[in-house]
């Protein structure tokens, strides 16, 4: 082992692992925060004021989110991806389309976003779990109960 290598008690097979999978979260999470922001900046319509703020608080947690699990990569011995063509390969998340949607149809996207980010965390969840590593499993703990209460106050927001 090299002094650069880590030794915190997770074999390498499964740190490689897990570290691919959270690259898929990570590329989730920032995809999707992409989406949000730009729908902060472009809601229009009634509701404007209410979902421009709510919009904007998810945003903010969902920047925080993408450098904890970033350094969480990095703990576990990996790089984290961070270009845009990387996260293009590795997300679920599907881009806002070039001309914003209706604010129902943008809130309904980012229930889908985060759905979407819940499942790709719950795919590795097994995988962190059989490997002992119970910080990853914190993390993704506290990622899916994130993405499942925002996804369900923005279908509420839908009706």
């Amino acid at each position: 082992m090299s002094d650069t290598e880590s030794n915190i008690g997770i074999p390498a097979e499964d740190r490689a692992k897990i570290a691919d999978g959270l690259s898929h979260v990570l590329a989730d999470t920032y995809s999707l925060y992409l989406k949000t922001h730009n729908f902060h900046w472009n809601v229009t319509g009634p509701m404007f004021n209410s979902l421009h703020a709510m919009f904007m608080t998810q945003y903010n947690e969902l920047w925080l989110a993408t450098d904890e699990i970033a350094e969480r990569i990095r703990a576990l011995g990996h790089f984290a991806p961070g270009g845009y063509s990387a996260f293009g390969k590795l997300t679920s998340i599907k881009e806002a389309p070039e001309q914003p949607p209706e604010a129902m149809e943008m809130v309904k996207q980012l229930a889908e976003g985060n759905e979407a980010v819940a499942r790709t965390a719950r795919k590795i969840f097994s995988i962190v779990e059989d490997a002992g590593d119970e910080v990853s499993v914190d993390l993704l703990v506290s990622r899916m109960q994130y993405h499942e209460k925002t996804a369900w106050m923005l279908r509420s927001t839908l009706g």
